[in-house]
């Protein structure tokens, strides 16, 4: 259950990266506020996943899923540079973030 957190808590990373973007330096009304709510919802969940795991494998796992999940965004629906040494880089944070995720660290 607390790496279904940390999973959830890296896609709400995503979210707060993507409203960060769109809220033009907090400029931008309704993407403040959905930059906010996914924060404190990402930061959140992290907290309580954090009472069964351990800080490395699960903070990386967490910055894994935000950074992978912000670039393949930005690339879909933002209009971000596709290449191929990219799509390469983000394969191998996600393989990354499995083998912390298959390390066993729970306690």
């Amino acid at each position: 259950m607390a790496w279904l957190l940390v999973v959830v808590a890296g896609l709400l990373e995503t979210g707060f990266a993507v409203c960060l973007k769109l809220s033009h330096g907090f400029t931008r009304l309704w993407p403040t506020i959905a930059f906010c709510v996914f924060a404190l919802g990402s930061f959140g969940l992290l907290t309580l996943s954090l009472r069964k795991l351990d800080v490395g494998p699960a903070y990386a796992v967490w910055t894994g899923i935000g950074a992978a999940g912000t670039a393949i965004y930005g690339m879909i629906f933002l209009g971000d540079l596709v290449s191929v040494l990219k799509l390469v880089s983000i394969s191998l944070v996600i393989v990354g973030v499995i083998g912390l995720q298959l390390s066993g660290s729970a306690h």
